[in-house]
């Protein structure tokens, strides 16, 4: 069943247009993955599915219609909250429709309370009628239980009851993507939209966030550049690219492969007429000169004959030009055989009440030349940590780190703070790079920065561009051990492929902390597992991990969820 359609829609922004008569039917049926690159239009269209954004006047701006009653949820890219709240205030803001019941029902309370109604006897009749249609109500919406399967839920989502009275300001992002997903789950909405839902959140967190997905009751719409969500919940994939949408049945493999056989068969087909266009223009252009030359009307007649003809053609379109990619290559070196050795590692930090909390205790590591291996771990496990350790930017509390003596490192920083904001992309490859501006400008056009953008300051760009940033560095670099922390973190699709590709051919030794099992899978050799401080390594990408982490589980009786540490690390 349809539950919203979009008919001919047209969005514009600053007088250039986002999308143009763009329909699209909405079923409350299955779950559909919204892709397309960063910047066409893709979170414009959920927030007109939402209603919080509406088409352009006119009698052409197109329509959005719901199906009646349609309840629609959305969970943001950035959730935001009512400044102040705590963790439970703001859970108890998912029913909106709830809260307006329980205001109007405090407020007949205070009513029943005054002399004016208590001593009337028709406007106290009145008020208890009022009252009882809301209890009613009340009730049947579930509200008293509500509080009840709201704890249930955030509890499920790993927050802890100690976590309830945190104010919202000092969660981490992931907590505040669960928090914002717990409130939806309460409320169930008939249709659901996710904008990036699994930005931030540790693998056990996206592994619910897939489960609770596929057993929704009801239509979902997820924006996600994360493959592996698309690969594992979406059953259709629906396109938005140059103002088109174009659907795909099947999830987001599926969609790789036929969209590629299509590209490639429409350029075939293309080349393919223009050849046969190109014969016949220059067959036709022969006969009307040799019916000039020869004063033959036979010939001209058989030439225009055969120019009508073309006009008349179907004509095969050209494929539409790819979007220019970022011009990433890797190269490194040799260098050292064994590139990294970690033996015996502590690290402790000194907690509130005076005492230690251990975070990674007697971690052992060793790297060598060529390998790439990827950190996993639930969030608050000490990747970060383990990273800024190897850089030392972090003072051991026990152990040992070396790193071989022709080693030079590359760092990808998951928070950007490599970058200085104050400073203008060109001062930056100045800077770092030892770039001059002549070269910088070119350079930086690799990455897909125009010369006006180069200009501005590394604090204007959004966090794609500042990864395409770290990239170019990364490049100018020289390094042969990458230490790469989230690479893929607000990276659209098309440059987490260029950045696979790179590290494909990397003549040298990449160290990677991602929850990109997309990546993981594609990229590693082995994978290290952080958890209780220690390391267990598994040779293979992410899904060997993950069948011998399940294997293990179920021989042991334990159970598969890692225990959280707390997520200010």
């Amino acid at each position: 069943m349809i539950a919203l359609r979009l008919d001919r829609v047209t969005i514009t922004y600053s007088g250039a247009p986002v999308f143009a008569d763009l329909s699209w039917a909405v079923h409350d049926d299955r779950v559909v993955g919204l892709i397309g690159p960063n910047g066409s239009g893709k979170s414009t269209l959920l927030a007109l599915m939402t209603g919080d954004l509406h088409a352009d006047g006119g009698t052409d701006a197109g329509t959005v219609v719901r199906a009646r009653g349609l309840s629609v949820g959305l969970l943001p890219q950035e959730p935001r909250f009512a400044p102040g709240h705590t963790v439970w205030e703001e859970a108890l803001t998912a029913s909106e429709a709830l809260q307006e019941i329980e205001a109007q029902l405090h407020e007949i309370e205070a009513r029943l309370g005054a002399p004016a109604v208590y001593e009337d006897e028709r406007r106290l009749a009145s008020a208890l009628a009022q009252q009882e249609g809301l209890l009613s109500e009340y009730e049947q919406m579930g509200g008293p239980a509500y509080e009840g399967r709201l704890r249930a839920t955030l509890l499920s989502l790993g927050f802890q009851a100690r976590d309830l009275t945190l104010p919202v300001d000092a969660l981490s992002g992931g907590q505040k993507k669960l928090l914002a997903l717990a409130k939806l789950m309460v409320v169930q909405p008939d249709l659901l939209l996710l904008d990036e839902p699994d930005n931030h959140l540790d693998l056990s967190a996206k592994a619910f966030l897939e489960q609770y997905i596929r057993g929704y009751k009801g239509g979902v719409v997820i924006i996600s550049h994360d493959r592996f969500l698309l690969d594992m919940v979406a059953d259709e994939i629906v396109e938005l690219d140059h103002g088109r949408l174009t659907a795909y049945p099947g999830n987001y493999s599926e969609y790789a492969v036929v969209k590629g056989h299509e590209r490639a068969r429409q350029q075939q087909q293309f080349q393919a007429q223009q050849k046969e266009i190109r014969r016949l223009e220059q067959s036709a252009e022969r006969l009307m000169t040799w019916g000039k030359i020869y004063d033959n009307p036979k010939f001209s007649r058989r030439g225009q004959a055969i120019l009508k003809r073309l006009e008349q053609m179907d004509r095969v379109e050209a494929p539409p030009q790819e979007r220019r990619r970022m011009g990433l290559e890797l190269a490194g070196w040799r260098g050292s055989d064994k590139v990294l050795e970690i033996r015996d590692l502590w690290k402790a930090f000194e907690n509130p009440a005076g005492g230690e909390d251990i975070v990674l205790a007697g971690l052992d590591l060793l790297l060598w030349h060529g390998e790439r291996v990827g950190i996993v771990g639930p969030n608050g496990a000490g990747k970060s940590v383990l990273l800024r350790l190897i850089l030392g930017q972090e003072a051991l509390t026990a152990g040992e780190i070396r790193i071989g003596p022709s080693v030079r490192i590359g760092v990808y920083a998951q928070q950007h703070e490599t970058l200085n904001p104050g400073l203008s992309l060109i001062e930056t490859m100045a800077k770092r790079a030892n770039l001059p501006e002549y070269a910088a400008i070119p350079f930086l056009g690799r990455f897909l920065f125009p010369y006006e953008q180069a200009l501005k300051p590394v604090a204007t760009l959004s966090g794609g561009e500042k990864g395409r940033l770290q990239m170019a560095l990364l490049m100018l670099s020289g390094a042969n051990l990458l230490l790469l922390d989230e690479p893929t973190n607000n990276l659209d699709i098309p440059s987490a492929e260029v950045l696979e590709e790179a590290l494909e051919s990397f003549e040298g030794t990449v160290l990677v902390v991602s929850h990109d099992r997309y990546l993981l899978d594609r990229i590693v050799q082995r994978v290290v597992a952080l958890e209780e401080g220690t390391a267990a390594s598994y040779a293979g990408g992410y899904s060997f991990y993950e069948a011998e982490r399940m294997r293990k589980a179920q021989n042991s009786g334990e159970s598969l969820e890692p225990r959280r540490r707390s997520e200010r690390l």
